[in-house]
């Protein structure tokens, strides 16, 4: 479910009331805990966190040097909210450590793909965890990993 939305503030506008608080808190965590260097935009109908081309000028190899390096979205999808973040796909270490920590801090069993982590209960976000999921790799990290493990 792609939005058209202009600003990170007009997508949560228009979602359901059920999703608008849990996808603001997610929001909020996510700018608070990011390292300095990621920018808040829209990208592929999503809230997008990225590095920008004034700081990688390579840009995303899939958007052929014109796409800013993406790092985390923010999405409310049908069934769940989606939080989209590279570098647990391309750093196992930090997969790891998330997986490890997750029973920790959620009632619910992880359900995520490749880079997707889902959650279907608004409930049982673990805010917490994804606060310092956030904080984990700097804009300069990421982009030597994202050279080393996905460029190639």
């Amino acid at each position: 479910m792609t939005s058209k939305a202009t600003s990170p503030e007009e997508y949560i506008k228009e979602l359901t009331e059920d999703r608008k608080t849990p996808m603001e808190r997610l929001r909020n965590v996510i700018l608070s805990n990011l390292p300095n260097g990621y920018e808040e935009t829209m990208s592929y109908g999503m809230i997008a966190y990225q590095v920008p081309l004034a700081k990688y000028p390579e840009g995303y190899h899939a958007g052929k040097g014109q796409t800013p390096l993406p790092f985390i979205n923010l999405a409310s999808q049908k069934n769940h909210i989606a939080l989209y973040h590279m570098g647990i796909y391309a750093n196992p270490q930090i997969l790891d450590w998330f997986k490890q920590e997750y029973p920790e801090h959620a009632k619910t069993k992880l359900d995520m793909g490749k880079s997707c982590i889902r959650f279907k209960k608004m409930n049982d976000i673990p805010f917490d965890l994804i606060a310092e999921l956030c904080g984990k790799i700097s804009v300069e990290e990421w982009i030597e990993t994202y050279e080393e493990q996905i460029k190639r």
